[in-house]
């Protein structure tokens, strides 16, 4: 069984007001920044050999003290990348409420789609095939690095739900979930465990 520790990136001052997806500049906050080191004395003894990370600089800002912490190179995934979401990227939150296709995917993300942008399916495939690839391998558990809802499709993926069981999952900025994948199968060890910084 491959161990495998998805960490959602760290705080950012947007968070819960902008639309951010994969706009670029968009770098932790003092908090944010205070949790990565949280997080980097966690996995200090965690016996990791590996650690993954989202192209996007709030993913790598979260990695840069765990990868110091553990000596590790941080290897860049894009299978972790943020969903693209087209055109509400860069969007206030509030401005997508009355927007009929920003409430059809928030309550049909197995079918919904961002205007311009990427399916939540689409972004499950691409994460499920890298958590596919790493349960083929023997190692040492590995770190990944990534987003709320990337992370969100890999679990429903794994526990066999469909996307539209979305919001049944809460994944906390700088939240860790732990499976256990080996080639065909796998199971959810914890989900959303948060540390103080």
């Amino acid at each position: 069984m491959r161990r495998l520790i998805l960490v959602r990136h760290a705080s950012h001052d947007r968070l819960g007001r902008i639309l951010c997806g994969r706009m670029p500049g968009v770098s932790l906050s003092e908090t944010g920044r205070a949790e990565a080191g949280a997080l980097a004395r966690l996995f200090a003894a965690c016996g990791a050999g590996r650690l993954l990370s989202s192209p996007l600089a709030r993913a790598q800002e979260t990695a840069a003290p765990i990868a110091r912490r553990l000596n590790l190179s941080i290897e860049t995934a894009v299978e972790l990348d943020e969903i693209d979401f087209g055109a509400w990227t860069g969007r206030a939150l509030q401005d997508l409420a009355d927007d009929p296709a920003w409430t059809a995917w928030n309550t049909a993300r197995a079918d919904a789609r961002p205007p311009g942008g990427e399916s939540m399916g689409e972004a499950q495939s691409r994460v499920g095939g890298l958590l596919d690839r790493l349960a083929g391998e023997d190692g040492t558990p590995a770190i990944l690095v990534s987003h709320g809802d990337v992370i969100r499709a890999a679990i429903l993926r794994l526990l066999g739900l469909s996307l539209d069981a979305y919001d049944s999952l809460v994944v906390d900025p700088a939240s860790r979930s732990e499976v256990g994948l080996w080639p065909g199968g796998g199971r959810l060890v914890s989900l959303n465990k948060r540390c103080a910084p």
